[in-house]
């Protein structure tokens, strides 16, 4: 079933499928941010100024929140805002100096997610990107290597 919302912004109607939207953000000030299916365009929200149309995709967000935050759906607390992204829709990850890093689609904003500063969201990540790619990620390939030599030398592994 589609979720379909007509919104006025900047001088303009759209019709919006939210069912298409890969990811909202919602900012401490009440602001909704999301970006239009296949054009980059964002929409930001808020309450004064589109009553309407914010309660509509806050209550798309709301119910998003409570029954599809499983497989595909991450909610993260990101450069002080709420993000909620369909990783399904992610195309590229990135792993580096133990950061993991994508970018959301339909906009050019990278995130990065730090082992130290959310280890619960990184790895919720890591262990999507395992799942539905097949590949792994972020283990240091020195590490790797000194821990597969000390086991062929029948030592015990390096941590």
């Amino acid at each position: 079933m589609t979720y379909w919302i007509k919104i006025n912004y900047e001088r303009n109607e759209y019709i919006v499928n939210l069912d298409c939207v890969s990811a909202f953000v919602s900012a401490p000030n009440g602001r909704i941010t999301f970006w239009l299916p296949d054009s980059g365009t964002a929409i930001v929200i808020n309450h004064q100024t589109n009553p309407e149309g914010y309660y509509k995709v806050l209550n798309y967000i709301k119910e998003l929140s409570e029954h599809s935050l499983t497989a595909s759906w991450l909610k993260i607390a990101y450069d002080r805002s709420d993000y909620i992204i369909d990783l399904s829709r992610i195309t590229s990850f990135c792993c580096s100096l133990g950061r993991l890093k994508f970018w959301l689609p339909d906009s050019s904003i990278p995130i990065v997610i730090h082992k130290q500063n959310d280890p619960d969201s990184y790895q919720k990540l890591l262990n999507y990107i395992e799942g539905r790619t097949g590949h792994s990620f972020c283990f240091l390939p020195t590490q790797k290597l000194s821990n597969e030599l000390a086991e062929e030398a029948g030592g015990e592994e390096i941590s």
